[in-house]
């Protein structure tokens, strides 16, 4: 069974492309970290084709306890698409930024692209096929004042990126950053649509069905 593992699907971007996942035919891994009632909202969205998946994206001995135990029972489903969707901003000029607001941020952004993509990445090698997509930002190409933790974080992922994209290429598996711009979506709720949509050729944030 080929299977899609998309991290952060209780809203937004990581719902959207659950949605378009399952109507691809991909078994979906609902991943979400505490708002339950939302992740089965999505996981009715796609009729089921899939399951829950808990665990904090941030927290690296989750991810080793959950996600390593469901390949280990689940030697019959393939994760085939890995999409790293899950990420938080806490914003803050530098000269204020707290530790654990960089902490929080860098472990959510960076670290879970670490964790979750080395221990998917194995059984796609084992395949010779597999499709990695890190949902990064705009913020990590060309930073913007006030989010220097999250900048550097998604910064970070897009490196990382065209890395392993360069190691894996020959053993089939593709690896691909989006950036979107400004999507409408919880993350976006208090940025002012009206000032910000200049700045857009489109003069319109864009929708998470887009994105997907």
């Amino acid at each position: 069974m080929k299977c899609a593992l998309v991290t952060g699907c209780s809203r937004g971007i990581g719902r959207a492309i659950c949605q378009k996942m399952a109507a691809m035919g991909y078994y979906v891994l609902v991943n979400y970290k505490s708002n339950r009632s939302e992740a089965e909202n999505t996981l009715a969205l796609i009729d089921n084709k899939g399951e829950l998946l808990q665990f904090d994206v941030a927290d690296k001995s989750q991810i080793q306890q959950v996600l390593r135990q469901w390949i280990e029972d689940n030697e019959d489903k393939h994760i085939e698409v890995l999409v790293n969707n899950a990420g938080i901003r806490d914003d803050s000029l530098m000269a204020w930024i707290y530790e654990e607001q960089w902490d929080n941020v860098l472990k959510t952004n960076l670290d879970s692209f670490f964790y979750v993509t080395r221990l998917v990445l194995n059984g796609m090698i084992t395949q010779k096929y597999g499709r990695i997509i890190n949902v990064v930002s705009l913020s990590g190409l060309k930073g913007l004042a006030g989010q220097t933790n999250y900048s550097a974080a998604k910064a970070g992922v897009i490196g990382a990126t065209k890395a392993l994209a360069q190691e894996v290429a020959r053993q089939g598996i593709t690896v691909n950053a989006l950036a979107p711009g400004f999507i409408k979506t919880d993350m976006t709720e208090g940025l002012d649509e009206k000032e910000l949509k200049a700045m857009i050729p489109a003069k319109r944030f864009g929708l998470p069905e887009e994105v997907a």
